[in-house]
């Protein structure tokens, strides 16, 4: 367990998460994801959470598994063609993670979602957190529009609406 991981979320905690993503940002973000979902049959959410506190904290919990854990508790799993992603930002240590059932995961992989990762990441080291989870979202959503195109009209099975924890 590292010091310096601990003391950055607890100083930087939740507050830092509504610092950055004021609800004009999530509306434009949330406008982004319904915008995506016009063009493919799959299911996007984005989550950031500030910090880890408590016990995810104290136990050293990896980004990766804090996002595993997000993407069961908000059923992203339970579509219907098995292709909801979740993007999921950990604003304390700015790391992405992408988690996709595995309809979607099956056809573009670890290295396809790494690299979506990583040119988030990018933006945010400059700065650009809105623009990168944009980018991200378009990425992530021509992925899918590539391996599930709409087929009629098809229903909103998740909310689109960005979540703060």
């Amino acid at each position: 367990m590292s010091i310096k991981r601990i003391t950055r979320h607890l100083v930087q905690h939740h507050w830092r998460a509504k610092q950055v993503f004021t609800p004009k940002v999530l509306d434009r973000i949330e406008q982004a994801i319904k915008q995506g979902e016009t063009t493919h049959s799959g299911q996007v959410r984005f989550v950031v959470e500030g910090a880890l506190d408590g016990r995810p904290l104290f136990r050293n919990q990896p980004a990766r598994e804090r996002a595993l854990d997000v993407f069961s508790h908000l059923r992203i799993w339970d579509t219907a063609h098995n292709n909801g992603v979740l993007i999921y930002l950990l604003l304390a240590d700015r790391d992405v993670e992408i988690v996709a059932d595995r309809g979607i995961d099956a056809k573009v992989g670890a290295a396809g979602w790494e690299k979506i990762c990583r040119e988030m990441e990018g933006e945010f080291r400059a700065g650009r957190f809105e623009h990168g989870v944009i980018k991200g979202i378009e990425a992530v959503s021509r992925e899918l529009a590539h391996h599930f195109q709409p087929r009629g009209p098809h229903p909103n099975e998740l909310p689109d609406k960005p979540v703060v924890m």
